[in-house]
C-alpha cells in the first residue's frame, strides 16, 4: 500500500510540474529536463508513468472534466453563470487547468484529441440549458446550440484577451460583462434581476481547496471534482441585488547551474541531457 501510495504520490507530482512546464513553454517548446527538475523526481520514475511526453498530455486532459462539475443551483441559468466563474478563477490559480486549456488551443504536434476541452464544456453548457429550458428560464425560440456555442466561445475569447492583458487578472470582470450583455438574449425578461453574475470569492476558493485536496489525494490520475459552498447574496444583472439560489522513484537532486534557451529553460538548473531536445 505504501509503495502504492509513493507512486501515486510521484505521477500527480509530474503531472503538476508538466503542466506548469506546459503553460509556460507550450507542448513543443517544452523538455522533460525541466519537468524533472520542478518534480524532483528521476528519468526512471517518470518513464516508468508516462513513456512519452504526449502520454503526460494525455493524462493531463483527462482531468480537464473535473473543471466542469456545475454547483447546484434551483435556477439552472445560474449554475451556467457560476461554472463559469469557477473556471475562471481555476484559470488563475491552477496551472494543470491553464496547460490544459494551452495545449487545447494551440496548434503544435501534440495530436488533437478525440474529446477536446471545447468539446466537453460545450456538452457541459448544454445539458445546463435543456435544463433551464425546461424550467421556462430559456427565451422561446432560442437555439440551444448556438447559445452553447456563444457561451463557450465567448469564454474562450475572454480568457485569451484577459491572459494577453492581465494574465487574466482582470477575469472574472471580463465573465461578467459578457453575461450582462448575453443574458437579455438568453434567458426569460423575469429572470434577469434574480441571475447574479459576479463571482464569490468564498465559494471560488472551496473550489480551489477541493481540487487540490482531489488531485492530492487521487488514485489514478482521474478528473478533479470541484464544489461550491452555499450561495450568499451578490450584485445582479443591471446592478440588482440577487440570492445566489509499485515504484521505482527516487528523488532527483538538481543541479547547481542554470540555462536558458528559447524553448526549455532549466529553472532549477537540471543539465540537459545530450540527446534531448523538446521532445522527451
Amino acid at each position: 500500500m505504501a509503495k502504492q501510495e509513493r507512486g501515486t504520490r510521484s505521477r500527480q507530482a509530474l503531472l503538476e510540474a508538466a503542466a506548469e512546464v506546459f503553460d509556460l513553454r507550450g507542448f513543443d517548446a517544452a523538455g522533460t529536463n525541466e519537468i524533472l527538475a520542478r518534480s524532483g523526481l528521476t528519468r526512471g520514475a517518470l518513464y516508468h508513468h508516462f513513456p512519452s511526453k504526449e502520454s503526460i498530455a494525455v493524462a493531463l486532459f483527462a482531468e480537464h472534466s473535473g473543471a466542469l462539475v456545475a454547483p447546484e443551483r434551483s435556477t439552472r441559468m445560474q449554475s451556467v453563470i457560476d461554472l463559469t466563474f469557477g473556471y475562471a478563477r481555476q484559470l488563475q490559480r491552477d496551472p494543470v487547468l491553464r496547460a490544459i486549456v494551452r495545449l487545447a488551443m494551440e496548434k503544435t504536434s501534440f495530436p488533437r484529441q478525440a474529446d477536446t476541452p471545447y468539446d466537453q464544456s460545450s456538452a457541459a453548457i448544454r445539458r445546463l440549458l435543456d435544463e433551464a429550458r425546461a424550467q421556462g428560464e430559456i427565451l422561446p425560440g432560442l437555439d440551444l446550440a448556438d447559445a452553447t456555442s456563444v457561451i463557450v466561445g465567448g469564454f474562450a475569447g475572454m480568457q485569451v484577451m484577459s491572459q494577453v492583458y492581465t494574465d487574466r487578472a482582470d477575469l472574472p470582470e471580463r465573465v461578467t460583462a459578457m453575461w450582462r450583455l448575453l443574458l437579455p438574449g438568453m434567458v426569460a425578461p423575469g429572470m434577469i434581476g434574480h441571475l447574479v453574475i459576479t463571482p464569490r470569492d468564498d465559494e471560488a476558493q472551496a473550489v480551489l481547496d477541493a481540487s487540490s485536496s482531489a488531485r492530492r489525494g487521487a488514485s489514478g490520475g482521474g478528473a478533479v471534482a470541484l464544489a461550491f459552498g452555499k450561495r450568499g447574496v451578490g450584485a445582479g444583472v443591471g446592478g440588482q441585488e440577487g440570492v445566489h439560489p509499485g515504484d521505482a522513484e527516487q528523488t532527483a537532486q538538481p543541479a547547481g547551474d542554470g540555462r536558458q534557451g528559447e524553448g526549455t529553460v532549466g529553472v532549477l538548473g537540471a543539465a540537459p541531457d545530450a540527446d534531448e531536445g523538446a521532445q522527451p
